[in-house]
């Protein structure tokens, strides 16, 4: 189990990002992540399970990335709803 000591040391590395600590394939944290990072640091080791009960402890909830495209057109975008929720209105 993790102190308040730890705990303030892992939001510390947490907010360093992944990549610093390198997983640099991608820009998230996942539960498996976390759990190898804390194993590292800390010499302790808990399930992805255990580690989300750890994270929401200190303030974290799950995020999903929105997924986006590189070239979205916010204009045409905004233009494509309001055509297509008009067409929609009896």
């Amino acid at each position: 189990r993790l102190d308040r000591a730890r705990l303030d040391r892992l939001v510390q590395a947490l907010e360093q990002g992944p990549a610093a600590h390198g997983y640099t394939e991608d820009r998230r944290w996942t539960l498996a992540r976390v759990a190898e990072l804390v194993a590292r640091l800390f010499a302790v080791r808990y399930t992805p399970a255990g580690m989300s009960l750890v994270l929401h402890r200190i303030g974290y909830s799950p995020q999903v990335p929105a997924r986006r495209a590189d070239r979205r057109d916010e204009a045409a975008v905004t233009a494509w709803r309001r055509e297509s929720w008009a067409r929609g209105k009896p």
